[in-house]
C-alpha cells in the first residue's frame, strides 16, 4: 500500500485515536453535544496536528534529545495559540460552545503522542499525511457521537430538526451519562466488527473465538494432568 494512503487509512480506521486507541477522552466526551460541535473540534484539533507533526519533523535532528518533550510542547502550544485566535476572530459562536477545550488542545494526548511516535521519527510529507489521518480520524469519531447524541437528545442533525415534532426529546443523551453510554455503544460496535481481525493480528492461530481457545487449553490441561 502506498504509504501516504496507508498514513490516512492508520488514522481513520486502524488506529482511530478515539475509537481503538481511546485517546483525548475528555475533549471527546465533553463537546460532542452536537454535530457541529464535534466538526468544529476535530477540524481544530486537526489543523494543530498537520502543523504540529510538520514542524516537529522538520526540526527532529536539530532538539536534542534531553529537551524533546518541552520542545515538543512549545511548538504545539504556539499553533493552538494561533487556530484560537483565529476560531475567536472567524468563527465566534464555534469559539463559544467550545470555550476552553481549543487552548486544552496543548494538553491532548493524541498531539504530543503523534508527535513523539512518529513526527520525531518520519520526514516532513508523511508526518503530514500521519497528522491528516489522526485528524480525520478524531472529527470522524466526534462527528459521530455528536450526531448520535444530538439526533437521541434534540431530534436535530448539525442543528437541523429531522425527527418529527412529536418525537420525545431524551435530554440524558446530551449530558454527561449520555456521552459515556454513547461511547461505550459505538466502541461496542467497532470491537464487534473487528474482533476476528485483531486476535489474529495479537495470537497467531487464533480463530477469533474466545470459546474455542479455552475449550481447547482446558483438553490440553487435561492431557498433561
Amino acid at each position: 500500500m502506498n504509504p501516504y494512503v496507508e498514513r490516512i487509512k492508520n488514522g481513520l480506521i486502524t488506529e482511530n485515536p478515539c475509537l481503538v486507541l481511546m485517546l483525548g477522552m475528555c475533549p471527546t466526551l465533553a463537546v460532542t453535544t452536537s454535530a457541529t460541535n464535534g466538526f468544529g473540534m476535530g477540524l481544530s484539533t486537526m489543523a494543530v496536528l498537520v502543523m504540529g507533526n510538520f514542524l516537529i519533523s522538520l526540526l527532529r535532528k536539530a532538539i536534542p534529545d534531553s529537551v524533546r518533550l518541552p520542545a515538543f510542547i512549545v511548538v504545539v502550544a504556539s499553533l493552538v495559540t494561533v487556530v484560537e485566535l483565529v476560531t475567536q476572530a472567524y468563527i465566534p459562536d464555534l469559539y463559544a460552545s467550545l470555550g476552553l477545550y481549543i487552548p486544552l488542545i496543548v494538553v491532548n494526548c493524541i498531539i504530543l503522542g503523534r508527535a513523539e511516535a512518529y513526527a520525531s521519527k518520519n520526514p516532513p510529507l508523511l508526518s503530514i499525511f500521519d497528522g491528516i489521518g489522526m485528524g480525520l480520524g478524531f472529527t470522524a469519531a466526534l462527528v459521530i457521537l455528536g450526531l448520535v447524541r444530538e439526533l437521541l437528545g434534540a431530534g436535530t442533525a448539525f442543528g437541523v430538526p429531522v425527527l418529527p415534532a412529536s418525537y420525545p426529546n431524551i435530554a440524558i443523551f446530551i449530558m454527561a451519562p449520555g456521552a459515556f453510554v454513547i461511547m461505550a455503544l459505538v466502541v461496542a460496535v467497532m470491537n464487534a466488527l473487528r474482533i476476528k481481525t485483531r486476535a489474529n493480528e495479537i495470537v497467531e492461530g487464533c480463530d477469533g473465538c474466545c470459546a474455542h481457545c479455552a475449550s481447547r487449553c482446558h483438553s490440553e490441561e487435561a492431557k498433561e494432568s
